[in-house]
């Protein structure tokens, strides 16, 4: 479950003219979430029918929900699925994180995922005999995408799920899509991930966001006020997406470490990361959750194209706050 961030870019959510200027906004429903993008240009443009089709694109490659898009074709077995480009820079970009993180980042965890009851298939009852046999199914080493572009597994039951990655991915094609319409400054916004290229033009400043306080449960309040630039921003906190067994009373998150194949209960709440785009962010942020503490700092420190802060628990039970130095350089004094 990502961050809702609350966009504090001090302006009115209205389209309005700033002299020669024009703010437009679009916003609406997608990928299970709702979306906010806001644009200036020298005119009044609506670009409704293009942000749709890349909605509807993504989710006709990537999305699990949808039992005729390519993934959930290739994850009931179809190997004759030769998948689309896009399909194709999420598996690719997955492939290198996986190989970054030590495999903590693994959309091959996804038969975990429905196992647990946090995916589109039937939860299970789960004890280590269950997982132990499920994880036998997990790794992104048993995948592989052949010349001709079709998904190669190593057991069939092997199931993808690019959740944690596809949001971000299509961000990033938003943002492609405005690039490619000669916008220059815009921010874009969906459950809470963003992509921000240019500035405020009214207030001809970077975009300043809000980070939500993970620590939080009801209401909002936020912990840290950033500007961000011609970067990507994404979060990751298992404080608002959980379950509860009704029958134990036993509370389980939704970040899932594909090592073990439980559900991950760490002194991590949350992780922000700052990068060139939103579906690195998004997939190291899922990344940073899933493993401890310090192989996160670990990774971070080899990784100069990100920026991260990463709010804990102490062994005292204190709250404490990590920033990279790149990261420190954001928040708003």
């Amino acid at each position: 479950m990502k961050f809702q961030f609350l966009i504090c870019v001090c302006i009115m959510f209205v389209s309005c003219n700033e002299g020669n200027l024009v703010k437009n906004k679009a916003t609406g429903q997608a990928l299970g979430t709702t979306y906010s993008i806001i644009y200036f240009s020298n005119q009044e443009q609506s670009f409704e029918t293009e942000i749709d089709s890349v909605f509807k694109a993504v989710n006709q490659s990537l999305s699990t929900y949808i039992p005729n898009s390519d993934i959930s074709k290739i994850n009931n077995g179809d190997s004759s699925v030769e998948v689309d480009h896009m399909f194709k820079e999420v598996f690719n970009l997955s492939k290198e994180i996986y190989k970054a993180t030590d495999g903590y980042f693994d959309p091959t965890v996804g038969v975990l995922v429905n196992a647990w009851g946090f995916g589109p298939e039937r939860k299970i009852e789960m004890d280590s005999v269950k997982i132990d046999s499920l994880l036998k199914y997990v790794g992104f080493d048993k995948v592989s995408l052949s010349q001709v572009g079709t998904i190669k597994k190593t057991h069939p039951n092997i199931y993808f799920d690019f959740n944690a990655i596809a949001k971000g991915y299509a961000i990033d094609r938003l943002a492609v899509m405005l690039d490619n319409q000669g916008i220059a400054n815009y921010l874009i916004e969906v459950g809470g991930e963003l992509v921000a290229k240019g500035q405020n033009k009214i207030k001809e400043k970077p975009w300043v966001v809000g980070i939500d306080d993970p620590e939080i449960t009801e209401g909002r309040e936020l912990k840290q006020v950033i500007n961000l630039s011609d970067r990507a921003l994404a979060s990751s906190g298992n404080y608002r997406k959980f379950r509860i067994d009704e029958r134990t009373g036993m509370k389980f998150v939704h970040t899932i470490d594909p090592k073990t194949g439980y559900t991950k209960n760490s002194n991590t709440l949350g992780v922000t990361v700052v990068a060139n785009n939103c579906a690195t962010a998004d997939a190291y942020a899922t990344a940073f959750m899933a493993m401890d503490l310090e192989k996160a700092f670990d990774v971070i420190s080899k990784n100069r194209t990100l920026e991260a802060y990463i709010i804990y628990m102490d062994e005292q039970g204190q709250t404490q706050e990590f920033l990279t130095s790149g990261f420190e350089e954001l928040v708003v004094k």
